[in-house]
């Protein structure tokens, strides 16, 4: 297992460069930092000026390596916008886009669990069908527009939950599930996919011919195999949920990290958006670690390699 966490850490050490170098780039080639700055109606002496004052002026690779040395300490630069330190300033919205994504992983694993293993063990059935039906109507439904649907019926209508903001626990259920709603279809079809696979096994048809509880060989033989690219695709759908959460904080009036990146690039803003890839890409990768951990925990086999 420490094999694994080692040659993980190190793979994490080298995407937070490669994000890093790639994502300074694009920044700089996007446009004139020094016109962001000062504004398109600055002078050319002005621009001069600021471009020595803030090291616009030196070579893209030294400014690189100056930027990813504060950046170790802590120091991601100021917003050109507001002032602010980066730092603070993403992690005061981090907290609501992870609530979020958190919130919406349970739903999508709370609601595509149940019917993924139903739909495996009643394969072809009334219950399969109707699962699968679920899915692909949850698939083409933008999250924007279920987000909007629910605004409408339990904001509107009903009012009985907050339509915009994270005064308290409410404010997060409609987001919740409207984000729930776009990963319950992959999750359902890999874990209804994972359980077919798993129960038409040599050792399933075994545990079966010794007479074992049905429920026992679903729950702890089935599924403890079948769950395993589950774990890593919810890793993955935690990531792409905070990185991807900018339309349903939109709608909701979320402050979260997703409407300060859309704004930060509205702005220019480009030390926000620098830093916010560069967090949002490096939990990615902990998180990716994390769910290989808990694949080892569940597999021997793969403590073993």
């Amino acid at each position: 297992m420490s094999g694994l966490i080692g040659r993980k850490l190190a793979e994490a050490a080298l995407v937070g460069l490669i994000v890093s170098f790639a994502t300074f780039l694009l920044v700089n080639w996007t446009g004139d930092l020094a016109i962001s700055l000062g504004g398109m109606q600055a002078s050319k002496e002005e621009l001069v000026k600021l471009r020595a004052a803030y090291g616009l002026d030196r070579p893209l690779l030294v400014q690189y390596v100056d930027w990813a040395r504060r950046a170790l300490s802590g120091d991601l630069g100021r917003s050109f916008f507001s002032q602010e330190d980066v730092l603070p300033l993403i992690l005061s919205r981090l907290a609501v886009t992870s609530r979020l994504a958190l919130a919406a992983l349970l739903v999508g694993i709370a609601t595509a669990a149940p019917l993924g293993i139903l739909a495996a063990i009643y394969q072809g059935k009334w219950i399969d069908h109707l699962a699968q039906t679920i899915a692909a109507l949850s698939q083409a439904m933008p999250s924007f527009w279920s987000g909007l649907l629910l605004i409408l019926f339990f904001g509107v209508n009903l009012k009985i939950l907050p339509i915009s903001g994270n005064d308290d626990w409410t404010g997060y259920i409609m987001p919740a599930l409207a984000l729930g709603w776009f990963v319950f279809p992959i999750m359902l079809r890999l874990l209804r996919a994972g359980m077919v696979e798993a129960l038409s096994a040599d050792y399933v048809r075994t545990a079966r011919a010794k007479g074992l509880d049905p429920k026992r060989i679903v729950l702890k033989h089935a599924l403890r195999n079948a769950v395993l690219p589950v774990v890593s695709l919810a890793a993955v759908q935690f990531g792409q949920l905070l990185g991807g959460s900018v339309v349903v904080e939109a709608v909701f009036a979320l402050p979260g990290v997703g409407q300060l990146a859309w704004n930060s690039i509205q702005r220019a803003d480009f030390p926000v958006v620098q830093a916010v890839v560069l967090l949002v890409a490096m939990i990615f990768v902990v998180v990716n670690l994390i769910a290989d951990i808990i694949n080892g925990v569940l597999d021997p086999r793969i403590r073993r390699a």
